[in-house]
């Protein structure tokens, strides 16, 4: 992965934290990636230029005003009031090369000297094994602390381990050996219709970040909630709420225009386009 600095910018020693998404259903990781750096105030400090992601570019994310101010497919943001440093996402990944991004993303960070890397993502409602009834989400973690995933700070959150990470299990044991240098295997590359519950989560794009995250040596935790495909803004808030936790922050600290102190992006007006127009009913 190659990147660009912004004339002028440079990446601070003191954002030792990095927040970025993994793109999954509903994109909720990105979302909340979205209102992170938008009422953080962080500015962008460089493009990032990684073969694995489709090319894209649009008008400015966050306004407040649309300028033409060009947004990319991979840019890295930094806050150094809030010490924290971001990486978006705003194009998926070439089918077959979730590998390969994963360790040029863990090659980079370590590059940049971050300390501690923070991954947003969501996980397909249609596959959690326990409905929660109660109204609020809960919010499930994987954390590089311990070998089995468990973290007292997230503990201590009221967060849930995700219970289907069981790093003795094959595809978690196999997508470790892929990210330290292992071989395609073939009889790993079965059908998804076969897949198990199990083999559901390792095949997902957080869980090849963390395991090349936490093979370069960096700490590492995954902040996760279930959804549907839809209108995920309120799960986006609840987890960038839940990302200000971990990392000591307070949302209303933020510089928001909003009763919680979120900045909305200006890119979020467009979501779903203009209204329907009344004149058709």
């Amino acid at each position: 992965m190659e990147h660009a600095v912004v004339e002028g910018e440079s990446f601070s020693p003191d954002c030792s934290t990095l927040i970025m998404p993994a793109l999954s259903i509903g994109n909720v990781g990105q979302l909340a990636v979205d209102l992170l750096v938008s009422s953080s105030g962080a500015r962008r400090v460089a493009y990032l230029d990684e073969p694995s992601v489709l090319p894209c570019a649009g008008n400015d994310a966050f306004g407040p005003d649309a300028v033409g101010d060009l947004a990319l497919a991979l840019e890295a943001y930094e806050s150094p009031s809030h010490r924290l440093a971001f990486i978006q996402q705003r194009s998926p990944i070439i089918t077959g090369m979730v590998v390969s991004f994963a360790k040029n993303v863990a090659n980079f960070i370590s590059s940049v000297e971050k300390d501690h890397v923070v991954i947003l993502s969501s996980l397909d409602s249609g596959k959690r094994r326990v409905i929660d009834a109660s109204s609020d989400m809960q919010v499930y973690y994987l954390s590089s602390c311990d070998e089995d995933g468990c973290d007292p700070k997230c503990e201590n959150l009221g967060w849930k381990k995700l219970e289907e990470y069981d790093p003795s299990q094959q595809r978690w044991k196999y997508l470790l050996s892929l990210v330290e240098g292992g071989d395609l295997s073939d009889d790993m590359a079965s059908d998804p219709d076969e897949m198990t519950a199990n083999d559901y989560y390792s095949s997902l794009p957080f869980a090849a970040l963390f395991s090349a995250c936490k093979a370069k040596g960096l700490k590492v935790t995954c902040v996760l909630c279930y959804c549907s495909e839809g209108d995920n803004m309120p799960e986006s808030f609840q987890l960038a709420e839940a990302v200000c936790k971990l990392v000591a922050q307070d949302p209303e600290q933020f510089y928001g225009n909003g009763s919680i102190g979120w900045t909305i992006p200006l890119s979020w007006k467009s979501v779903y386009g203009p209204p329907p127009d009344l004149f058709i009913f």
